[in-house]
């Protein structure tokens, strides 16, 4: 399987990769066929995404995909991110391969899980 040299960068130099002290809110997912962990950790004031980090067992596409969510992530409202879709990721990316594409979904679901964690509160 080839990967691009993005989707390598991000894999070899993971951007907001680790622990968040204090997060306003965290969630952890997983995708049982493929075996990937994703753990996703936000700091939110003003409904502004001030921070974000993560933690994730899985391929080179997991760790690239959660890389490049959090960087794109960083100083956008709320409502701005909760428009991001798999093609939006796969396309910071420089496109997956195909059988990685399910990489996009899984770190779209853990956003997705601590912006209603997050509205719930």
């Amino acid at each position: 399987m080839l990967y691009n040299k993005k989707i390598i960068e991000h894999f070899q130099n993971p951007k907001n990769m680790g622990r968040m002290k204090n997060p306003t809110v965290k969630k952890r997912i997983s995708n049982k066929l493929c075996g990937d962990i994703m753990e996703l950790a936000l700091k939110i004031k003003d409904d502004t995404v001030v921070d974000a980090k993560f933690q994730t067992f899985g391929c080179a596409a997991a760790i690239a995909t959660s890389s490049i969510l959090t960087e794109s992530i960083k100083g956008k409202k709320i409502a701005e991110i909760k428009r991001l879709k798999p093609l939006d990721i796969d396309r910071s990316l420089g496109g997956l391969p195909q059988i990685k594409k399910h990489c996009a979904i899984l770190v779209l679901e853990a956003l997705d899980e601590c912006l209603k964690a997050y509205q719930s509160d």
